[in-house]
């Protein structure tokens, strides 16, 4: 089988330092080429519809329009590219205006360098994407009045529980009742592993099970159903 094209990448950030060395890690990883990088919003509106990258990797604090405020027209001058965000602001507002406005996924800066690599291809994929830490604040954000408002980038139905709740949580084995409540504290699947003290593989295929169980399709929607659930015990 012959090896899948690597994912191409604009890098957006007006730290000259910083994103050179992200061009630098990114580039260890066969799987991403960088094809361009831009120190501000304008120089990427200019670039991204002559690079057509697949991800265009955001800076949300650049010179002149904020990097939440130019996701519209990146998305508009190339709408084939899936904006992510990769910012040092854990502002909900701000989380909460990447989504409204495109954005497939948003990532903190302190991310590690794999993880990052693995968010980069979900969203090629079109799989939305967001740091562990801000869960809690992307849960908030879809039960507030403007949960509407977020895109279809990330679906999250106002009701995500199936018609029986009661007897499909009762399917849910212990290990799997604690797997959703790492889920609803944010953690990643790495982090439910070193908790729970199983491999991470196993903590993917309890994540399958409890999303088939409960009549879910995505962690996100297992979160806030789990949230959900607490606040009404």
């Amino acid at each position: 089988m012959a090896p899948q094209p690597p994912v191409t990448l604009l890098v957006v950030d007006d730290h000259t330092l910083f994103r050179r060395g992200l061009i630098a890690l990114l580039g260890q990883d066969p799987g991403l080429l960088v094809v361009g990088e831009a120190g501000d919003a304008a120089e990427a509106l200019r670039l991204a519809p002559q690079l057509l990258p697949q991800v265009i990797l955001l800076d949300n604090h650049l010179p002149g329009v904020m990097g939440v405020d130019a996701i519209r027209g990146l998305r508009e001058v190339a709408p084939a590219s899936r904006v992510l965000m990769l910012t040092v602001s854990e502002d909900g507002q701000d989380l909460a205006a990447a989504l409204r406005n495109g954005a497939q996924g948003y990532l903190l800066k302190t991310i590690e360098g794999d993880l990052l690599a693995e968010a980069i291809r979900r969203a090629a994929r079109g799989e939305p994407v967001v740091s562990p830490e801000l869960m809690g604040k992307l849960v908030a954000a879809f039960q507030s009045q403007g949960a509407p408002e977020v895109p279809p980038a990330m679906p999250v139905p106002p009701q995500v529980a199936p018609p029986d709740a009661s007897a499909a949580v009762a399917q849910l084995s212990p290990r799997e009742e604690d797997v959703l409540r790492e889920i609803a504290r944010g953690a990643s699947n790495k982090e439910i592993a070193r908790t729970l003290d199983i491999a991470e593989t196993t903590v993917k295929i309890h994540v399958q099970h409890i999303l088939r169980k409960l009549g879910l399709s995505s962690r996100v929607q297992a979160a806030v159903y789990a949230s959900d659930r607490q606040r009404a015990e």
